[in-house]
């Protein structure tokens, strides 16, 4: 649990760092395309997956 806790902590300072320089819109940005190439490669591989036969969950 302490782990957790300092991941966080670790996270949050990294961020606030990013929002203080200014680049939160670019680590947005970023954000967002990383978030839509993984939903397409997660589609992509169920597809696959049920094109093979093979169980998708």
């Amino acid at each position: 649990m302490l782990g957790w806790a300092l991941t966080f902590a670790i996270l949050a300072v990294i961020a606030g760092v990013l929002g203080f320089v200014g680049l939160a819109g670019i680590a947005a940005s970023v954000a967002k395309i990383l978030f839509v190439l993984f939903l397409v490669l997660l589609v992509a591989s169920f597809v696959i997956r049920a094109v093979r036969g093979q169980s998708v969950v």
